[in-house]
C-alpha cells in the first residue's frame, strides 16, 4: 500500500445546460478510457469519472499514482476525465461509467432527470468558489452593480446559480430580465482574457480561477463564497453513483470509499506533498502544471472533505428552483443521498459518522 493509503444546476434547457465548472479548461474533450493495470486478473471493473481540477484531489492524485487500484485490489479501475457535468452525467446513465466525481448541479440535474437513478455517497470539497472583480471596476460595495458586467463558467452551473442568486437577494435583476445587471457565461480560461483587457467587472468562479484572476487580471476577492454559508461550509463537488450500481455492487463501493476516505486524509494531513503530487498528475493528464503559490493559495479556500454537506445541496437546489433552473416543480431529494456505506468506513476507521 502506498504512502496515501497508509497516513489514512432553466432545467433541461437543451437537455444539459447545468454543468461543472470547476475544471481547468485545458481539456476539451473527454480523454480516453485508461486502465490503472493490465497485469492481472480481474472479478470486476471500476469505471471512474471526474475532473482534473483541485476540487477532484482526492481522484486526481488516488487514482494517477495508484493508490485507489491499490485499495481495490483485484477490482480493475478504469478512469475517464471529463470537462462538463452533462457529458459525465451522460456517461454514467449510459452506463459507460460506473461513478462520477461531479458538481453539486449536475448531480441534482442528474437525479431529477433519471427519476432517482443517482445517489450522492460521499463529499469530495467544500469552498472553494469566490466573486472576484477587478480593482479599477469602481465596486466597493453591492450597492454598485449597477450596470456592470459579471461572468460565470457555465449559464446554470453551480457558480452561475450562486452568482444570480446573490444578485437577486442584493436587488438586482439581469439583463434578461429586465434588469442592469450583466452575466456572460464563458470558458474559465476565457475569463481570464476578459478580465485582463477589461470587458467585464468580475466573475464567480472556483478555484483555483479565482486565485488565478487575483494574480493575472489586477483582480481582488470581493466574496469569499464560504461567507454565505453556514460555518463556511457547502459542497463543490460530490462523488456520485447510479442507484443500480450501488445495489448491485456495494462491496465495489466500500471498497472504493475506504481508498476515498484514506486519500482524503492524506491531502489534509500532507498540504505540501499533496499539491506537488497534484501538480504531477496535471502533468500527465494536461501536459501542464499550475504555479505551487496558485494552487496553494486556492487551497487556502476550500476543504477537501468526504462530508457531502447535505444542507447545502439541498439550497443549491431551492436557489436554482426559485432562478427557474429546475422546472415548475419544486425538487424532491429527499431520496438523494445515501451515505450508509460511507458511514460503515468512517465507523471502521474511528471517525465521526455523516448524519
Amino acid at each position: 500500500m502506498v504512502h496515501h493509503i497508509q497516513a489514512g444546476i432553466k432545467f433541461g434547457i437543451a437537455g444539459a445546460i447545468i454543468g461543472v465548472v470547476i475544471v481547468l479548461s485545458m481539456i476539451s474533450h473527454p480523454l480516453p478510457v485508461s486502465s490503472q493495470s493490465s497485469s492481472y486478473t480481474t472479478d470486476e471493473i471500476l469505471r471512474i469519472g471526474y475532473f482534473s481540477n483541485i476540487n477532484h484531489a482526492p481522484a486526481v492524485i488516488g487514482i494517477g499514482n495508484g493508490d485507489f487500484q491499490n485499495a481495490l485490489g483485484n477490482v480493475k479501475i478504469e478512469s475517464q476525465v471529463f470537462n462538463a457535468g452533462p457529458d459525465e452525467m451522460e456517461a454514467l446513465f449510459a452506463n459507460r461509467i460506473d461513478v462520477a466525481y461531479v458538481g453539486p448541479n449536475p448531480a441534482i440535474n442528474g437525479y431529477l432527470k433519471s427519476d432517482g437513478g443517482l445517489r450522492i455517497i460521499a463529499g469530495v470539497s467544500s469552498g472553494g468558489a469566490v466573486f472576484v472583480i477587478r480593482n479599477d471596476s469602481g465596486i466597493e460595495t453591492a450597492h454598485d452593480f449597477a450596470g456592470k458586467k459579471f461572468a460565470s463558467p457555465q449559464l446554470g452551473n453551480t457558480q452561475d446559480v450562486a452568482l444570480r442568486s446573490y444578485l437577486l437577494k442584493n436587488g438586482y435583476k439581469t439583463s434578461e430580465n429586465g434588469g442592469n445587471v450583466t452575466i456572460l457565461p464563458a470558458k474559465t480560461s476565457d475569463i481570464v482574457t476578459m478580465m485582463s483587457k477589461k470587458d467585464i467587472d468580475g466573475a464567480w468562479v472556483p478555484e483555483p480561477w479565482g486565485a488565478i484572476l487575483v494574480k493575472q487580471t489586477n483582480g481582488k476577492i470581493f466574496l469569499d463564497e464560504r461567507d454565505l454559508w453556514p460555518n463556511g461550509k457547502f459542497a463543490t463537488a460530490l462523488l456520485v453513483t447510479r442507484t443500480d450500481y450501488l445495489q448491485n455492487h456495494p462491496d465495489v463501493v466500500q471498497k472504493l470509499l475506504e481508498a476515498h476516505v484514506n486519500e482524503t486524509i492524506w491531502i489534509n494531513n500532507n498540504k505540501n506533498e499533496a499539491i506537488n503530487d497534484f501538480n504531477a498528475q496535471l502533468q500527465k493528464l494536461t501536459g501542464k502544471t499550475i504555479p505551487n503559490d496558485v494552487i496553494s493559495d486556492a487551497f487556502s479556500r476550500m476543504d477537501i472533505t468526504y462530508d457531502p454537506v447535505k444542507s447545502s445541496v439541498i439550497t443549491s437546489a431551492d436557489d436554482a428552483y426559485d432562478l427557474g433552473f429546475l422546472g415548475d416543480n419544486k425538487p424532491d431529494l429527499s431520496n438523494i443521498f445515501d451515505v450508509t456505506i460511507l458511514n460503515k468506513v468512517l465507523q471502521e476507521q474511528n471517525l465521526p459518522v455523516i448524519p
